[in-house]
């Protein structure tokens, strides 16, 4: 990999998977924009610095609709139409007015009564592993919470709970030794969610699905597809970005004893810890992938109509220019405006659910696990291996 902006020595791509932010830091430096391989293969531009990242999260010129993209510059994860009419591949007025109607249903206050819920989930949680003395926390606790909550907040019967997280997970991590299995993942997906909002037009409750399905803006309403899209991205971004988050933030705390202390002595100061975390160590490194409509030019690098840009949320996040001492977690940072969730028009719906399970997370974690302390060397965790989010497999702890 060599920028395209600097001549500076080539990079491994590797080193993004294993070092990602000693890698973003050499890139950071080199230049503002990067010729690198993309988590498809196809190439694309990276896009490293907090301040450009920051504009373009917002700028109109980049689009999310995949139809923008030229010919053989993007092949990207191919989903179905069904799952297909969501809001990570629409621009506006279709962004706009799906979005419009999604905030009708997924209110602020249908978020705060999960509250209640997403306690009782992570008490139960600990109960079954607190006996024990040592526990995975990514298979007992960082993954089984985030599902629960919102099979809870969709209204999905708790027997169908397992098959969602199973079928998340053939998405997030595909077997190389059963390329069928996505496909097969994805096809059972939108039989199910076909069915469940059948069910729920049939006979409504209180929950996420049926408010979508009564969303009303005049006349319009969301069609068949929009509904299963839709369905099928909070399941898939909510459960898997939240795993990342609570995982990531563990670690960093068990790396970081005197700030653990400090947390768990004033648990108050929870909401802005959860800010700082996910600056710190976020579990989306990449945003989603956008196309140019037309030439523009990004750190003095002219990047033609329809290649693929790749804004670095991880990178925006540890760099010097906007953060002091950036490698340093420091819970009591005074100010942490990061991008982790993005910006401007397609910043993440989900951010606010996601800041109340981390937050409920990791204060339950510290108060019922006293002694936390990571269970193997920390260069034996594994990674998910890609470049888009940043995640563990495992995360052995000891209590």
């Amino acid at each position: 990999m060599r920028s395209a902006a600097s001549d500076g020595p080539p990079l491994d791509p590797a080193l993004l998977l294993t070092d990602p932010h000693a890698a973003y830091d050499r890139l950071r430096g080199a230049g503002p924009v990067h010729r690198i391989p993309g988590p498809d293969g196809s190439p694309a531009w990276l896009v490293t610095r907090h301040d450009d990242v920051r504009r373009l999260l917002a700028d109109p010129r980049l689009s999310l609709d995949k139809r923008n993209s030229g010919a053989g510059n993007y092949r990207g994860f191919a989903l179905p139409p069904a799952l297909d009419a969501n809001l990570l591949n629409m621009d506006p007025p279709d962004h706009t007015r799906l979005r419009r109607l999604v905030t009708k249903a997924f209110t602020a206050r249908r978020t705060e009564e999960l509250r209640g819920p997403v306690q009782r989930i992570a008490d139960e949680l600990l109960d079954a592993i607190e006996p024990l003395g040592r526990a995975d926390l990514i298979s007992s606790y960082a993954a089984p919470l985030p599902i629960s909550v919102i099979c809870e907040l969709l209204g999905i019967p708790p027997g169908d709970r397992a098959d969602f997280r199973a079928w998340s997970d053939a998405l997030i991590t595909p077997d190389p030794a059963r390329p069928e299995g996505m496909k097969q993942a994805i096809g059972e997906m939108v039989r199910f969610v076909g069915r469940l909002i059948a069910r729920k037009r049939a006979h409504p409750a209180d929950d996420l699905i049926s408010g979508l399905i009564a969303a009303r803006d005049g006349g319009d309403r969301l069609s068949e597809d929009e509904l299963t899209s839709l369905v099928f991205l909070i399941l898939f971004a909510g459960y898997e970005n939240t795993v990342h988050l609570i995982g990531n933030a563990t670690l960093a705390l068990l790396e970081h004893p005197e700030q653990l202390r400090a947390l768990r002595a004033d648990p108050s100061r929870l909401p802005a810890a959860v800010e700082e975390l996910v600056r710190f160590d976020g579990p989306a490194a990449l945003a989603i992938r956008r196309f140019p409509v037309e030439d523009v030019e990004i750190g003095g690098t002219a990047i033609p109509a329809g290649e693929t840009v790749l804004l670095s949320l991880a990178s925006a996040g540890r760099d010097p220019r906007r953060f002091a001492d950036p490698h340093r977690l420091d819970l009591s940072r005074a100010e942490v405006a990061h991008l982790a969730f993005g910006h401007g028009i397609h910043h993440c719906l989900g951010a606010p659910l996601a800041r109340l399970e981390a937050g409920v997370a990791l204060g339950t974690l510290l108060r019922r696990l006293p002694g936390l302390a990571l269970g193997v060397p920390r260069e034996e965790l594994a990674w998910r291996p890609t470049i888009r989010a940043r995640g563990l497999v495992s995360l052995p702890v000891t209590y």
